[in-house]
């Protein structure tokens, strides 16, 4: 049996009812094609075993399947979609959450030699090499052993991030770990919009945040996030909007200003032009799916 074909039993295994996340690392199985769900998605790396599945990022759209891998550097509002899968052929995916101290203290190991200065995207899509695949298998493993996997976990962790450092995607990874590199930079700005979506933001204050100028600031924002820090704002309200509508917000006025809108009509234009329909019959189907 090869690596995908072990990886496939592997994942459909320890592929939890809620796709939970144990440690950092974490197993997916979907039975059938998914509408686009809506999420912010923090830094990590997801491999598919079988299936595919489609991600849209501001105005880019882009496709990862079987035998691929998917990087992200930086804290990003993605709606994505499983586009093939089935019971027979369900849709499997592993991954891992890129921790920063576990990238730095590799970066001490790395020749400079292999260190380029670049200025990755945020996100980007490779094949995965067989030693990549057999890294993510022996990591899956583990899930097997909890004695085991307490003591080779951080272990196996380590050597899948050491691969990708020197991977196709090893440039944003080693940005990941280095504190004052521009994606660095722009993901403690992106923290800072996140935590404060619902307020008026400065781009000024943002640029003199990051010691960057106000041009160079938005332009590396723009080639981390494919848009602008007012759009990933506007986009962040909207994601927090639905999930306060999905935690059953009875007033849906009171949760368009709790995110930062002054106009109701705004609001619901806003929110209608992104998941399709206004908040308040998203609200009713929403309620009625989950009931």
């Amino acid at each position: 049996m090869g690596s995908l074909d072990t990886l496939k039993a592997l994942i459909q295994r320890h592929a939890g009812p809620k796709n939970e996340r144990s440690g950092g690392v974490f197993a997916i199985a979907t039975h059938a094609p998914t509408g686009f769900q809506h999420a912010v998605l923090e830094p990590a790396f997801v491999l598919v075993a079988q299936g595919a599945k489609r991600a849209m990022l501001g105005d880019q759209l882009f496709e990862y399947r079987e035998g691929q891998f998917l990087v992200i550097g930086v804290d990003l509002p993605i709606a994505g979609c499983v586009i093939e899968a089935s019971p027979e052929r369900p849709y499997l995916a592993a991954g891992l959450a890129l921790k920063v101290p576990t990238i730095s203290s590799l970066l001490l190991d790395m020749d400079p030699a292999d260190m380029a200065a670049t200025e990755p995207a945020g996100f980007a899509v490779s094949d995965a090499p067989e030693e990549l695949l057999d890294t993510v298998v022996r990591l899956l493993k583990l899930k097997d052993s909890p004695r085991d996997a307490a003591v080779l976990g951080p272990m196996v962790e380590r050597e899948l991030v050491w691969r990708l450092l020197h991977g196709a995607q090893g440039a944003m990874v080693r940005q990941v770990g280095l504190a004052d590199s521009r994606l660095s930079q722009i993901g403690r700005a992106i923290r800072f919009i996140r935590a404060h979506h619902a307020e008026p933001i400065s781009i000024p204050k943002l640029a003199d945040m990051v010691a960057m100028s106000e041009s160079s600031f938005h332009r590396h924002f723009r080639g981390a996030t494919t848009m602008s820090p007012l759009q990933y704002q506007k986009l962040i309200r909207l994601q927090e909007a639905r999930s306060r509508l999905m935690a059953d917000a009875s007033d849906v006025a009171a949760v368009g200003y709790s995110v930062g809108y002054d106009s109701p009509s705004q609001f619901s234009r806003e929110y209608s032009r992104l998941f399709g329909t206004p908040p308040g019959r998203d609200k009713q189907r929403l309620g009625l799916r989950s009931a």
